[in-house]
């Protein structure tokens, strides 16, 4: 796997650098959009609208429109944004794991400890393990400000990205005010039903019988001799010192829980004897929210 982005997790005055990698993929077989008549790959161009040239990708800017005026932003109008050029995921609260729910999750990226030494990033996972907690964290990827959960996935913290509060559809259907009664035979065969059901919850179990229906009917083409040259019908493709900090570990551990146990008392400020002129101010709390996963046939079913 290659990293996608480089970073540390920061919460009081620890610092665990890490590698960031995308942990799933899409297996869909890609397919491209052709002319029935004789294969031919068709592309779309892109075209303005107002002298009629085709636009080359490195031409091309960013624009808002509010339905009268437009705005367009260019790639040092958005470079120039101040969260952007943030390199660290911070932590804003610890939080008990049962709290989040599974709609705000979307996606999912494996954190790699990207120091010598890995201590840091040990603690942290065992630390979220034992309190059964989820850090919830603030960072920016790809030109956007993120909200996400870090948690444990074997030996490994994952970055799950969480969808905003308003990303998230209120569920109001009028049919769900209706009165209803249930009885409690309905309901003792209801749960008998979801007995007979019942088991382990196993991924391998599962397959995409759709895909897999597509392969092998691609696969029969071929060897049939159902096909053409790609390159005659579809042409060129397109551009597009390490013992020390982990002695320093704990002084930044014990730093940052007596800093937070002077805020709690009211003083907003650490308790004498403790130097926190490098401390790190956490950001404002935002709300969260989410996402759907596509349904899986089950083998044999």
């Amino acid at each position: 796997m290659r990293a996608i982005w480089k970073g540390a997790i920061a919460f009081g005055l620890v610092n665990v650098p890490v590698k960031v990698y995308a942990a799933t993929e899409d297996h869909d077989v890609s397919l491209h959009q052709v002319h029935g008549k004789d294969g031919g790959r068709i592309r779309y161009q892109r075209r303005c609208e107002i002298c009629g040239e085709v636009v080359e990708y490195k031409d091309i800017a960013k624009a808002y429109d509010d339905g009268e005026q437009t705005v367009v932003l260019t790639d040092e109008d958005l470079a120039s944004l101040p969260v952007e050029k943030s390199r660290e995921i911070d932590v804003v609260e610890f939080v008990p794991s049962e709290q989040v729910d599974p709609i705000l999750f979307d996606r999912t990226y494996y954190l790699e400890p990207d120091s010598k030494s890995t201590k840091s990033y040990v603690l942290l996972r065992r630390t979220l393990e034992d309190t059964d907690r989820t850090a919830i964290v603030q960072f920016s990827l790809r030109q956007k400000s993120r909200l996400g959960a870090l948690r444990v996935r074997g030996d490994v913290l994952t970055l799950q990205t969480l969808l905003w509060e308003d990303e998230v559809r209120d569920a109001s259907f009028p049919s769900l005010d209706e009165k209803v009664r249930i009885s409690a035979k309905e309901l003792e065969m209801s749960a008998a039903l979801v007995d007979s059901f019942s088991g382990d919850f196993d991924p391998s179990e599962f397959t995409d019988d759709y895909q897999e229906q597509l392969k092998t009917l691609i696969d029969a083409k071929l060897e049939q001799g159902d096909s053409l040259d790609t390159e005659e019908t579809f042409g060129g493709e397109s551009e597009e010192d390490e013992g020390g900090k982990v002695l320093d570990l704990m002084e930044a551990l014990r730093r940052s829980v007596e800093k937070n146990r002077g805020k709690k008392s009211g003083s907003g400020e650490p308790p004498a004897g403790t130097k926190d002129d490098g401390a790190k101010k956490a950001p404002a709390k935002s709300k969260t929210a989410a996402s759907k996963s596509p349904a899986k046939t089950r083998k044999g079913a």
